[in-house]
């Protein structure tokens, strides 16, 4: 079956299963049989007088609703614990993980010594701008790369003239039209075969810096302790400016990036703006290409794949590898300066998302990622019901009518958004504190995510949208098909 009658069937799944858990939902709330109240009472601050209400659900209701909840976030979470620990307890002898750390370690026994060395490879197209504060954020580390890789792919600027005056090698790709995807399995061909085992290989984009001067010492240091560790990723922070729309990407990539931490680096995408693997892993998942995973014998990345980072870390789950984001491994990496563009970048991401999920098929490693789905599916139905009703709220009453259960759930609400973005600044904690205005740019992203499902479904064509620091044009490439 092909890729495209895949993504189809994923897409009809995730309306489906979302449309179900919200007519359940809305069947339980329908059979507690509760009535509406409509007590407003007076009340006066510094002479002004108001109304409110004081109603609240039962408590019942209240509590079946956290339970449930709980039951949901907690069902995914130690699914996922279960999957982890199961790729830590396979026998060495099981073929279907070979990145299993019994396996690997079964497998490369007595080629470790010393020190992880780090490679960087860093694919670069029409990236003049900003490829020299790229370099010089990798030789500002405390443990700076042994070797540094610029790969220039069907460049038309002064890209490779920016990297040679750097004073690093330079590949260059050869009729390339597989996208950033096809230029690292061109460069990765030729820098894999002379790496061993202690190697590492940082794949890294054009137009980040590594915002952390640790990053690369947390990764030699995290592969050194754990041999078994197959991919350290970096945890990304939107660049300074934009504006209002930038502040908005600011807050969301914070909030990742804490929710990370929090989980203890157990990441759900190894982002393709920095991280590090192993050369161990990149070979097995090439070696893995249209037997264990999908794609074209000895590629490393999935060249038809939209989203190349999201694709490979689920490769290298798939295989038994275990993955990690460290709290010190931060980067700092390019913000859309467009709503235009924004839509783009994110309909890319949601689409490429559903693309490898449909690949994959449903396993005990895309499980997680399916309830993710499902999860922001319903997202979209409560947020959209919840403009809606504040809407037929304010058409209905004569009067503004303060609901105290309502506004005590409000403040936790913001000052929970305030908390989640505190590390980003005051600017960040006043934007999360207003709550009104994240919630339109979180419809925004809804918005997205449901016409990335729509286009799947209907197997329309996606694009691609890049964005230089300088908020330069934006350079499209039509995804293969």
């Amino acid at each position: 079956m092909g890729r495209r009658r895949l993504g189809r069937f994923a897409g009809l799944g995730i309306i489906g299963l979302t449309l179900l858990v919200a007519i359940a939902l809305l069947a339980f709330l329908a059979g507690t049989g509760v009535r509406p109240f409509w007590e407003p009472r007076p009340f006066s601050v510094l002479g002004i007088d108001m109304l409110y209400d004081p109603h609240a659900p039962a408590p019942w209701i209240t509590v079946s609703a956290l339970l449930i909840a709980f039951a949901a976030g907690a069902g995914v979470a130690t699914h996922e614990h279960r999957v982890a620990t199961a790729a830590r307890r396979t026998r060495a002898h099981v073929t279907r993980r070979p990145l299993a750390p019994r396996r690997v370690m079964a497998r490369t026994r007595g080629r470790f010594a010393g020190e992880v060395t780090i490679t960087a490879v860093i694919p670069a197209h029409d990236e003049a701008e900003s490829l020299a504060a790229t370099i010089a954020s990798l030789r500002r580390q405390t443990t700076p790369p042994e070797r540094i890789v610029v790969v220039a792919d069907n460049c038309t600027d002064d890209t490779i003239a920016v990297a040679r005056a750097a004073g690093v090698e330079v590949i260059v790709t050869v009729d390339n039209d597989r996208r950033k995807a096809g230029a690292l399995n061109q460069a990765l061909a030729d820098v894999l075969p002379g790496l061993g085992a202690n190697d590492a290989v940082l794949v890294m984009d054009a137009d980040t810096r590594l915002a952390s001067a640790v990053f690369l010492e947390t990764a030699r240091q995290r592969m050194t302790d754990d041999r078994a560790l197959m991919a350290v990723g970096g945890l990304f922070l939107g660049e300074q400016g934009h504006g209002l729309l930038g502040q908005f990407q600011r807050n969301e990539y914070t909030r990742y990036s804490r929710e990370i931490e929090r989980r203890r680096g157990r990441v759900f995408v190894l982002s393709g703006t920095a991280s590090v693997f192993r050369p161990e892993a990149l070979r097995t998942v090439a070696a893995a290409r249209g037997s264990l995973l999908p794609g074209h014998h000895g590629d490393v990345y999935d060249t038809v794949a939209l989203t190349e980072d999201n694709e490979i870390t689920i490769a290298i789950k798939t295989l038994g590898g275990l993955v990690t984001s460290p709290q010190d491994a931060t980067v700092t990496t390019e913000l859309m300066p467009s709503w235009r563009m924004l839509w783009r970048q994110r309909l890319r991401w949601q689409r490429g998302a559903i693309e490898n999920l449909a690949s994959y098929g449903v396993t005990h490693t895309t499980a997680r990622y399916w309830s993710q789905q499902i999860g922001i599916g319903y997202s979209v139905i409560a947020l959209l019901s919840y403009f809606a009703l504040l809407v037929i709220m304010l058409l209905a009453i004569d009067e503004w009518v303060w609901f105290t259960f309502w506004l005590s759930i409000g403040v936790i609400f913001a000052a929970e958004r305030i908390v989640t973005v505190w590390r980003g600044g005051w600017r960040a904690r006043i934007l999360a504190a207003l709550v009104l205005p994240e919630l339109v740019y979180d419809l925004f992203i809804d918005v997205v995510f449901v016409k990335g499902v729509i286009d799947m479904t209907v197997a329309r064509e996606a694009t691609w949208s890049h964005a230089s620091p300088s908020a330069s044009p934006v350079h499209e490439i039509e995804a293969a098909r």
